[in-house]
């Protein structure tokens, strides 16, 4: 199975970082959270990424690009121009970079990496700029035993966000900020099945507005509810907090050894 990961956003509000970088570029202890967000995959079995780039995608494939030699022992020999690692430090990735423009909506992007996924099977999909613990492996056989066309994880949010409301395990509709964090709002973490994208129209297409509103109206929309953590980092406060999880040694989406 493959994990697409959108990535491509101006990240507005982490101005201080992201005129310079994209947000999922922005450090948690010297790596990217999309680094850590791929980790998480990983340390449920998904190796094969497809990252939706747009705002400054070139750093995002230069990091990629030159992994190995940036986090392993290396003899550089100037005379040659050879560079030799002496320690294996890469993830067993597959990683396919595509940029899908810097003024496409979510849903655009998506539509844009289509050919680069199997029709034959579900996909999983997340956002690049929030983090959680959750069970990747429970959150597909969920999205299977119930036969959705798309699972968003659900999670408690601050209360700036807006509310999904779940009926039954299935989304129903979604509410306008609530004044408490009462409630789960969408967390990313989908699993979607590829008939899904046939519902995203152009560029201008914002998944969790037209696709996602329409599924749930269709009562095809599943939500797998996650108590656990979650966090976006959509602020510097927001990265800070992170970064003082991480330091701790304690992060609580650290599944990997």
């Amino acid at each position: 199975m493959k994990a697409v990961i959108l990535a491509g956003g101006l990240g507005t509000r982490l101005s201080e970082e992201t005129d310079r970088i994209p947000k999922p570029m922005v450090t948690i202890g010297n790596w990217p959270i999309l680094w850590h967000i791929m980790k998480v995959y990983s340390s449920h079995g998904i190796n094969d990424f497809v990252i939706c780039a747009g705002y400054k995608a070139h750093t995002i494939v230069e990091f990629f690009a030159n992994y190995r030699e940036h986090h392993s022992n290396v003899t550089i020999d100037l005379a040659t121009n050879k560079v030799t690692c002496l320690s294996e430090a890469a993830e067993p990735w597959k990683i396919t970079i595509i940029d899908t423009g810097e003024g496409t909506e979510t849903g655009g992007r998506i539509k844009r990496v289509r050919d680069h996924l199997d029709q034959r099977e579900p996909f999983c999909l997340t956002y690049g700029d929030g983090i959680a613990d959750i069970d990747i492996g429970a959150l597909i056989a969920f999205h299977e035993q119930n036969k959705f066309d798309v699972t968003l994880t659900a999670v408690k949010p601050p209360p700036r966000f807006g509310a999904a409301i779940i009926k039954n395990n299935r989304v129903t509709h979604f509410s306008e900020k609530p004044s408490s964090g009462e409630g789960y709002i969408n967390g990313g973490f989908f699993v979607v099945n590829p008939s899904a994208i046939d519902l995203i129209e152009d560029d201008a297409t914002i998944w969790e507005r037209g696709p996602l509103e329409t599924l749930a109206k269709r009562g095809k929309l599943g939500a797998f509810t996650h108590d656990g953590f979650w966090r976006p980092m959509d602020t510097l406060r927001d990265r800070r907090a992170l970064e003082d999880l991480w330091a701790s040694g304690k992060a609580p989406w650290k599944w990997w050894d």
